[in-house]
């Protein structure tokens, strides 16, 4: 494979030196993007975007020739996985993700199997190989996936947007059936993101969406319990570098200390929590990254550039944080905003690597 030009984001997630503050956004390549609606409106649908190697590659692209990132993300969705299983994904205008059959009766829960990733989910692992290919060693590509809790409210509730009250309810009353879902999509989620480590992905991230919905005891046992098992079960090394893993619960302030234990080298983390108090309590354990509020982008480059330097302050001095939104962008963020956030992070952080 090619030298990597940049990999001060892969520096970042180990806690090594750095000369500034890497950045990268969630749904960095999305909807704010007049190139990107350009592109969705060729594919003709959400799902052939994702499932056409040449355009993932071409959207996973253009934030990166408009903006000076610091990493690629793999442009695809977390819910490959139920589609690949059977469920029926499909996406409403204005309604978002659907699924044409759910996991609420326990015949249809004992059926379900680890799908054939080099099969069913082929065309997401030569989407992160033609993405490589065409980066060239220019920033390193992160690969993702959901997290079995996550990825199961969507397979139970048929739908996202709820207030999980199905899948709760199964959870307290049959808790053995939603194991049985949660553990068949944790192999299928460990193996997925070692498939597209192969193909080339230098990280992996699993997005915990909806883990904060979960009560205190809830969480540990319905979410982080299978994400650490699919920390345990990633290949480590790859390409002779390491592949760092990075766990983000949406909502999941209170429990980070627990998901230090998960293995994983960093830690999302959203806008309601203090960066500067998560780094006391996670000590040297993880990065950190975060965690602008998307929100903010909608105001000014003057405020964006506030706000940045306000949160550059909170983490302070010393290396092991990645810059980054505390959820995925909006698609009503002027680009000149995304722009002002990402040239003030690189300006401002190398005060704070001395």
């Amino acid at each position: 494979m090619t030298t990597l030009k940049n990999d001060v984001f892969l520096r970042a997630l180990q806690r090594q030196s750095t000369p500034y503050t890497p950045v990268w956004m969630m749904r960095q390549a999305g909807r704010y993007l007049p190139e990107y609606r350009a592109t969705r409106k060729q594919a003709g649908s959400f799902l052939d975007l994702c499932k056409n190697s040449d355009l993932a590659t071409e959207v996973t692209m253009q934030p990166l020739d408009r903006y000076p990132l610091d990493a690629a993300i793999l442009f695809s969705d977390i819910l490959t996985i139920p589609d690949a299983m059977g469920l029926g994904l499909y996406f409403e205008e204005g309604e978002g993700p659907k699924f044409e059959r759910t996991l609420r009766e326990e015949a249809d829960i004992r059926k379900l199997a680890v799908p054939d990733i080099g099969t069913e989910l082929k065309y997401v692992t030569d989407a992160v190989s033609q993405i490589r290919r065409t980066l060239d060693g220019r920033v390193p590509l992160i690969g993702f996936s959901g997290s079995p809790w996550t990825l199961a409210t969507y397979m139970v509730e048929g739908r996202g947007g709820t207030d999980f009250l199905t899948i709760k309810q199964m959870a307290y009353a049959r808790p053995e059936l939603l194991h049985h879902i949660l553990s068949i999509t944790a192999q299928t989620v460990t193996q997925y993101l070692n498939a597209q480590i192969a193909a080339g992905a230098q990280a992996v991230m699993i997005f915990d969406s909806w883990g904060g919905a979960l009560s205190h005891h809830a969480y540990e046992e319905f979410s982080l319990q299978y994400m650490k098992q699919i920390v345990s079960g990633l290949t480590k090394e790859n390409d002779g570098r390491t592949v760092p893993s990075i766990v983000f619960t949406k909502g999941g302030g209170l429990w980070l200390e627990a998901q230090t234990e998960t293995g994983a080298d960093a830690l999302g983390l959203d806008w309601t929590v203090s960066l500067g108090e998560a780094r006391k309590r996670v000590g040297h354990k993880v990065a950190l990254q975060g965690n602008m509020d998307p929100a903010i982008l909608l105001s000014t480059p003057e405020a964006v550039e506030k706000e940045v330097a306000r949160i550059l302050a909170n983490y302070g001095i010393g290396n092991g944080h990645v810059f980054n939104l505390g959820h995925g962008i909006t698609q009503f963020t002027p680009p000149e905003n995304a722009e002002a956030m990402i040239k003030a992070v690189h300006a401002i952080s190398r005060n704070y690597h001395l």
